[in-house]
C-alpha cells in the first residue's frame, strides 16, 4: 500500500442544486476502487477552496474540485499561487458550468469520476487579472454583476433562467463604460479598441453564463490566447435588438460587437467599474492587466 495514490477532493456542498454531497459515498468509492486514498475537505465560505488548494495541493497526486465555476476558480488560483503542478480533476456541480462545457466534460457525477480515473491530464490556459488567476472569463458592464448578485437559492431553482431574469431588470438602467483596450501592446500584432461599451469580456471559453455561445470565435483552450469581446453602447432600441440577436445566435456579426484574440490585454477604464471573474466579484482598477498563462493547469479530461 506504500505506493497508493493520494487524492484531495475539495467539495462545495452549496453549489448548484446541492446534488454532489448526496453522491459523496459513490464518489469516494469510485476513487478508492481505482487505488486512490481520498481526503475530503468541504468549503464553508468564500476563499476556502483557494486556501485548501494552496495549502494541501502539493501533498497529493490529484486535486479534484466538486462545485461550480467559482469554486474551480478558487482552487486553480490556489494551485498556481502555491506553485503546485498537481493534476486537476473537475466534477461540475454549479448552476452554469461554463468551463466544464467548454472542455467537454460529461454532465453526470459518476461519469465525471470515471473521466478523472481513466482520462489524461492535458494543459489548459489560465487568465491572470492584475495577478489574480481566473479560469475562463473576466468581464465588466451590464449584466455581469448578475452572476454574483443573484442569490444561490434562486440560481438553484431557476438555473440559467435566473441570469436572464435578473438581466432583464437592468435593461431600463443600461449604462455605458468608457474603456481603451490595447491588445498585445508593443508587438506587431498590437490592436487598440476605444469607446463607450455596454459589456466587455476577456475569455477562454466556449460559453458565458450558460447563455452566450462563443463556438464561432474559434476558441482554443490552450493556444496562449484569450478572446476579447467588446459590445458598444447601443444608440437606440434597434442597436440593442441587433446586439441581442447577434450574441444569442453566436455569430457576433453585429457592427456593435468588436472581437479579437490576444496574449495580453491592457484595459484603461473609468474609475469605479467592478469586474466579474468566473462569476465572482472582483474589485476594479483604472488600469487592468490581463495576461494568458499558457498551459498553467494540467486538467484531466
Amino acid at each position: 500500500m506504500a505506493d497508493r495514490k493520494e487524492l484531495l477532493l475539495i467539495m462545495n456542498p452549496k453549489a448548484g442544486t446541492m446534488l454532489a454531497p448526496k453522491h459523496l459515498a459513490e464518489i469516494i468509492n469510485g476513487f478508492s476502487g481505482a487505488g486512490y486514498l481520498t481526503k475530503v475537505l468541504m468549503t464553508t465560505g468564500h476563499g476556502d477552496a483557494r486556501q485548501f488548494a494552496a495549502e494541501y495541493g502539493g501533498d497529493v497526486d490529484t486535486v479534484v474540485v466538486s462545485g461550480g465555476d467559482g469554486t474551480l476558480n478558487e482552487a486553480i488560483d490556489g494551485l498556481i499561487s502555491g506553485g503546485h503542478k498537481t493534476k486537476l480533476g473537475y466534477i461540475p456541480a454549479g448552476s452554469t458550468n461554463d468551463f466544464a462545457n467548454s472542455i467537454g466534460l460529461p454532465k453526470g457525477i459518476n461519469e465525471c469520476v470515471d473521466t478523472i480515473i481513466k482520462g489524461n491530464a492535458k494543459p489548459v490556459d489560465i487568465g491572470s487579472f492584475n495577478g489574480r488567476y481566473f479560469s475562463y472569463v473576466a468581464s465588466f458592464g451590464a449584466f455581469t454583476s448578475v452572476t454574483y448578485s443573484v442569490p444561490q437559492n434562486i440560481k438553484n431553482i431557476f438555473g440559467h433562467t435566473a441570469y436572464v431574469m435578473s438581466g432583464v431588470t437592468e435593461l431600463a438602467n443600461l449604462k455605458s463604460v468608457y474603456a481603451r483596450i490595447t491588445a498585445d501592446k508593443g508587438t506587431e500584432n498590437e490592436k487598440v479598441l476605444e469607446g463607450k461599451y455596454l459589456i466587455g469580456a476577456v475569455c477562454n471559453s466556449k460559453s458565458i453564463g450558460g447563455i452566450l455561445r462563443l463556438d464561432k470565435l474559434d476558441v482554443d483552450m490552450n493556444d496562449g490566447l484569450m478572446e476579447v469581446m467588446m459590445v458598444k453602447m447601443p444608440r437606440d432600441i434597434l442597436d440593442l435588438s441587433d446586439i441581442a440577436t447577434s450574441m444569442l445566435s453566436g455569430n457576433f456579426n453585429s457592427h456593435q460587437i468588436e472581437t479579437l484574440s490576444a496574449h495580453e490585454v491592457t484595459v484603461e477604464i473609468e474609475s469605479g467599474v467592478h469586474w466579474t471573474l468566473d462569476g465572482e466579484y472582483e474589485e476594479g482598477a483604472e488600469l487592468c492587466e490581463i495576461k494568458t498563462v499558457q498551459s498553467a493547469v494540467q486538467l484531466i479530461r
